[in-house]
């Protein structure tokens, strides 16, 4: 997990940027991106991080303080469904990455992001196919941006009960797509997503 990390350092890039999002799969709730460049990767603190994907939801929560404690810069962008709906999903992904890299407190020697490079930074960037699964700082990431988009989704189950949000956190399940042929679309939809755009039709 820190192979990629320490050959940066090696080659004397010591503040080295993760980047990573969650939310890129839900037709509902904001896009989450996140930024982080980590005190030390090799801590071990850390020891515990993966990719957010394989772990459960506890283990990603109480990791989630360690991670930010650990961190040494961190920034987190939300991108609304409108937004979402307006420009595109993979456009809004990669505004996202510049924007959260640009709100960093500290401007990183290095950016390593999941899976998508971005274009037109100031710093040498490298995209990393399933990076959130061979690198820590993204891996990191990870974390902070699935536990935060979560905890969104919790508060809007709260505003908009009857979809379910807190279970399914807006992806596509068969309770949620009856739950909008009951209800209606909410303003957090995204319309724009061919199975809201039919249900919409």
């Amino acid at each position: 997990m820190t192979a990629i990390e320490q050959t940066l350092r090696v080659a004397g890039m010591n503040a080295i940027a993760g980047v990573d999002e969650a939310g890129r799969g839900p037709c509902a709730g904001p896009l989450v991106v996140v930024a982080l460049i980590l005190k030390d990767p090799f801590s071990p603190a850390l020891a515990e991080v993966r990719d957010s994907k394989a772990l459960t939801a506890n283990k990603r929560e109480k990791l989630y303080e360690i991670i930010l404690e650990n961190s040494l810069a961190y920034s987190i962008i939300e991108i609304s469904s409108e937004e979402i709906d307006q420009i595109g999903l993979h456009k809004s992904n990669l505004a996202g990455f510049r924007r959260a890299v640009s709100a960093l407190e500290i401007t990183p020697d290095y950016v390593l992001t999941d899976g998508y490079a971005i274009e037109g930074m100031s710093m040498p960037t490298l995209g990393i196919w399933k990076g959130d699964q061979v690198a820590i700082t993204i891996s990191a990431a990870s974390v902070i941006a699935k536990v935060y988009r979560d905890r969104i989704m919790i508060e809007m189950d709260k505003q908009y009960p009857g979809y379910g949000f807190a279970s399914h956190k807006g992806y596509s399940a068969a309770t949620h797509l009856e739950a909008i042929r009951t209800l209606g679309v909410t303003p957090i939809h995204r319309k724009s997503f061919a199975n809201i755009a039919a249900l919409l039709a």
